[in-house]
């Protein structure tokens, strides 16, 4: 009776689903917990029950490009940071994971005497892609010769599966233990290379003692040393003043210097030395206040194109963006969401309130055109269909077209009066959204059809096959990365959902690092990982007929 009162009410069982996975996923083992990817196991508990135990395809589709798009719009900044020599030889290290898998797929066609299509199907399954496995039916389907009948691809795809996801949460939680990760240690390695790390920063007040650091102007100063630092403000023969770019020192002057340690540190070898002395700028004169941006023309502006200085007598000392503090540096670009601190005379804090918008409100809502238009590319972009050598294609689909399209225009921020990225908190709401409908859908959708393959025949020795693949891609990805290119922990973690092309590992990746690294990660590693699958699950297939 419940079953079938489910079956025939799906949005009810989309919310108890997801209710119940969310519960469990908050519960905590020894400091660690499964996280929002819990949902994805009570939909495989569930859907085992019955095979109509199913949501409809659309809350599928569009929980995947919900949470696929709004990842690519905030990790667009990362992801060009990434673009270096470095990025080039994670993509490459990734494809040779996955070809070691490919080979691990092989020696279980060998070992277990699999027809071609369901070793491919496991291959896919086990590395969780989609649109590999629809690839291999398309190439197995056109290949097969007339009224000859080929082995299904989605056996070994359904028994894989889950494992896929399970198998390499499991293997990072272990590896996270023995190797005693401290996530926000691990964090502070990518501090200064365009990341939204949180940094330690320090208030210090330096006493000019140096001749040549009477010499040059502030904005002089910082030029020729490129210093990523914020100077507060000056006390001058006993007067306490905000520092402006065209400020000049003098010997004996106090300047509040905020700033990372050692970037302070080396800031005081040039100008002077370090003094124990708090500068307290007069409050009569000026006040301080953390301002929200929530004006479309201020975001994708950098903070030196404000003039604040100039036009208010102003100061950005911090930003804050989500749970992260960042020092404000002058190239520093502003997004919707960010609370600024600003310090202003009295008379102008409320003009400088007006410029930034300051409205929590504003930050609650969704710019349904912008989101529309970035949907409509992104979609548009997964349907091209992209030719292979010796014939056949592949398309992006609805993960790899928004994700590209969102990681593009989450970089480029803003075209004309259009802002591409949204609020912070807008983002993360409408992200995770996405992600329970997705992760429900495919817990649903898998349960029955995973338990009744492996109750069959052959489906232990299957489920055996894909678990060792999916482990050891994800042992060998953290082993490498961590141990021999020294990955930050919580990057290398989205790194690994990336190549895995699983939302689930994400999830439960983002709620272990606490920060926004493992989306960053995810779609560095996202666009390269689905093509080398797509690529290798029709050679399997091809090459072990």
């Amino acid at each position: 009776m419940v079953v079938e009162f489910l079956v025939e009410n799906s949005i009810l069982l989309l919310f108890a689903v997801s209710a119940v996975g969310y519960a469990i996923g908050r519960i905590k083992i020894k400091g660690a917990s499964l996280g929002v990817a819990a949902v994805l196991f009570v939909g495989l508990a569930v859907g085992a029950l019955d095979p109509n135990l199913k949501l409809p395809t659309v809350v599928f589709e569009l929980g995947l490009v919900l949470f696929v798009y709004t990842v690519g719009l905030a990790s667009g900044p990362g992801f060009v940071a990434s673009m270096t020599r470095e990025g080039l030889r994670n993509n490459v290290a990734a494809l040779a994971v996955l070809a070691i898998a490919a080979l691990i797929a092989a020696g279980a066609h060998v070992a277990l005497n699999l027809p071609s299509p369901v070793t491919a199907g496991l291959y896919a399954g086990a590395l969780t892609n989609t649109p590999a496995l629809a690839a291999v039916i398309e190439t197995a389907s056109a290949s097969a010769p007339a009224g000859v009948a080929i082995a299904d691809p989605t056996v070994g795809y359904s028994v894989a599966y889950p494992m896929g996801v399970l198998g390499v949460i499991l293997v990072a939680y272990v590896l996270q233990w023995l190797w005693k990760i401290d996530y926000r240690h691990e964090a502070q390695r990518l501090r200064g290379s365009g990341y939204a790390v949180e940094q330690e920063i320090n208030n210090v007040t330096l006493r000019i003692t140096r001749p040549e650091a009477t010499q040059l102007s502030v904005q002089e100063l910082w030029e020729r040393h490129r210093w990523h630092v914020v100077f507060s403000r000056v006390m001058h023969q006993g007067d306490v003043q905000l520092v402006a770019g065209s400020t000049r020192f003098a010997l004996g002057d106090r300047v509040s210097v905020i700033g990372d340690p050692d970037e302070v540190a080396a800031v005081a070898a040039v100008l002077g030395e370090q003094t124990d002395e708090h500068l307290a700028l007069d409050r009569s004169h000026y006040d301080f206040r953390r301002i929200f941006v929530s004006k479309p023309a201020i975001a994708g502006q950098r903070i030196k194109d404000l003039q604040l200085p100039a036009r208010y007598g102003a100061i950005i000392t911090r930003v804050r963006r989500g749970d992260v503090d960042l020092l404000a540096d002058a190239d520093m670009v502003l997004d919707l969401g960010d609370r600024v601190r600003v310090v202003a005379p009295r008379e102008h804090m409320n003009d400088v309130s007006k410029l930034f918008g300051d409205s929590y409100k504003a930050l609650s809502e969704i710019d349904l055109l912008s989101l529309g238009v970035g949907l409509v590319l992104g979609l548009l972009l997964g349907k091209i269909e992209f030719p292979l050598p010796g014939g056949g294609g592949f398309s992006l689909g609805n993960a790899g077209g928004p994700l590209i399209v969102g990681l593009i225009l989450g970089a480029i921020r803003r075209t004309g009066p259009l802002v591409w990225t949204m609020p912070y908190s807008a983002n993360l709401t409408v992200r995770q959204l996405g992600l329970i409908m997705l992760l429900a859908s495919i817990g649903l959708r898998s349960g029955y059809t995973f338990v009744q393959t492996l109750s069959q025949g052959g489906g232990v020795q299957l489920f055996i096959a894909g678990a060792v693949i999916s482990c050891a891609t994800a042992f060998l990805t953290l082993l490498v990365g961590y141990k021999l290119f020294k990955i930050p922990f919580g990057l290398l973690m989205g790194m690994l959902s990336g190549i895995h092309t699983q939302p689930g590992v994400l999830g439960f990746a983002v709620d272990q690092s606490q920060d926004e690294l493992p989306h960053t990660g995810y779609a560095l590693m996202f666009p390269i990982a689905t093509i080398g699958k797509i690529l290798l699950a029709q050679a399997l297939l091809l090459v072990l007929a």
